[in-house]
């Protein structure tokens, strides 16, 4: 698990290789993964856009960036913590994500871009 604290939202990742999705004959790697998203400030967040940068081992990078999370736009009051999971495709069987989330300050209305660490997914046989 990968963790990191950025303005005030504290962002924790967890991957898993889905064998039973994946085609390694036709290069299609699938990974899942697992995101808190807990709110440390003292005052009220909401989640509104996410951005994500996501590369493989041979190179290939792509950007993925859209409105909330999950067809979610959760709002966080102070100590809360919000837990989904999505997944992503590699053509290759080792990558890594990283991006931010875009997050509204509910008391100033002042937006602020809060960094997802970032984080690895590999086959598991890959590391040996």
């Amino acid at each position: 698990m990968v963790t990191d604290v950025h303005q005030g939202i504290m962002i924790s990742v967890s991957t898993d290789y889905r064998d039973d999705y994946s085609i390694p004959g036709q290069n299609h790697y699938l990974f899942s993964y697992n995101i808190s998203i807990k709110n440390t400030n003292d005052f009220p967040v909401q989640l509104l856009r996410r951005h994500w940068y996501i590369k493989d081992s041979v190179g290939e990078n792509r950007e993925v960036e859209g409105e909330g999370i999950v067809g979610e736009q959760p709002l966080l009051y102070p100590g809360e913590s919000h837990t989904y999971q999505s997944a992503c495709n590699l053509k290759t069987d080792f990558g890594a994500m990283k991006g931010t989330y875009l997050f509204k300050n509910m008391e100033t209305e002042d937006y602020f871009n809060a960094r997802i660490p970032e984080f690895q997914m590999s086959v598991p046989h890959r590391m040996n």
